[in-house]
């Protein structure tokens, strides 16, 4: 079977994923990807329930883990505990290459990940996260208010996502929106 290759214009990384077992017998979720020069995922965010262990196999990629900012080479790892807030970005002048194991398995993230590039490649977000025009910005708040018990995303500040998330998914939603569908724009 031919591995897919998911594509995100907005964070300059392509994606493939797998579902295996870790040196330690855990099942885990393979994330294997190729990040651009200044790509990654630079919004901090957290996972509640999910340890993710990033290798890197060639370049360099800084990761921000906690308060403490991470440069890991080819051969390298860091490591993100669930709960700390993280992101990473290719800080070198050559495509990087990242192999992240998600334990525990979660489906949810590869399709929030495959929701996200859809929206990307849609052009519905600037490089910054924020949303070209209504629909975007309806379809982000859904992406949000779906996906909320896997990923918590530290900006907007957490108040404002309270306050506005929920009604505009929910007038998302009646606009004929769903998560799960965004991969396919």
């Amino acid at each position: 079977m031919e591995e897919r290759v998911i594509a995100d214009p907005v964070l300059s990384q392509r994606y493939i994923f797998r579902r295996a077992v870790a040196e330690d017998g855990r099942e885990v979720l393979q994330v294997e990807a190729w990040i651009e020069p200044g790509g990654g995922v630079l919004i901090p965010h957290i996972h509640p329930k999910m340890e993710e262990r990033f290798e890197v196999l060639a370049g360099e990629v800084t990761f921000l883990v906690g308060r403490k900012r991470v440069r890991a080479s080819a051969g390298e790892q860091a490591v993100v505990a669930p709960g700390v807030r993280h992101g990473y970005q290719n800080t070198g002048k050559q495509e990087a290459h990242i192999l992240c194991e998600a334990s525990p398995p979660d489906a949810e993230l590869q399709q929030f990940l495959e929701d996200a590039a859809g929206l990307a490649r849609a052009g519905k977000f600037t490089k910054r996260g924020i949303p070209t025009s209504f629909s975007g910005l309806l379809q982000g708040a859904i992406l949000i208010d779906h996906y909320r018990e896997m990923v918590i995303f530290l900006s907007p500040p957490r108040f404002l996502q309270r306050l506005f998330i929920g009604p505009l998914a929910r007038l998302g939603e009646r606009r004929g929106y769903r998560a799960g569908k965004f991969a396919e724009l």
